[in-house]
């Protein structure tokens, strides 16, 4: 198998008060045109967790309350992977683009966490209308917007 390798292109800085991400001074052109778009699709490192164990875990034991009893990694959302690489869509509040921050509503990442890239949200590339999901989580929110007011401190196990 082949290595890859994967530059970051600046950090997530996140905060109590507010959360941005901050690319390193190379990739500030890259942010042009970025306006217009009210949500980004942001892939970033689960640095915390990339260590040979982690990497090495394929199955987990149930991890949502109401999931099967055991899980392969691929079927949950957790930072414990073969290559801890993350994928959250967020909602820019502001751009400066003189600095290379782009200000976002809020991502599940620590502070300073490496940022890989960033994507634009696109409804015809990123929305599916009516997506399958198992019984189990049914109940989720079916939208980043419902997702904020949802009580997900209930459906975890950890």
């Amino acid at each position: 198998m082949s290595a890859y390798e994967v530059t970051p292109i600046g950090t997530i800085k996140s905060s109590e008060s507010k959360t941005f991400l901050k690319l390193a001074p190379e990739f500030i052109p890259a942010l042009q045109a970025l306006d217009g778009f009210s949500h980004i699709n942001i892939l970033w490192w689960f640095s915390d967790f990339d260590t040979e164990e982690f990497r090495s875990e394929l199955k987990t034991e149930q991890p949502y309350k109401k999931s099967p009893e055991f899980m392969g990694i691929f079927a949950t959302r957790s930072p414990v992977r073969p290559n801890p690489i993350a994928l959250s869509t967020a909602e820019i509040i502001g751009i400066d683009y003189q600095n290379g921050i782009v200000q976002i509503a809020y991502i599940d990442a620590n502070d300073n966490t490496p940022l890989l890239d960033i994507k634009p949200y696109t409804p015809s590339l990123d929305r599916v209308e009516t997506p399958g999901v198992p019984a189990w989580c049914s109940h989720w929110p079916q939208s980043l917007e419902e997702s904020a007011s949802f009580a997900w401190e209930n459906e975890f196990n950890f």
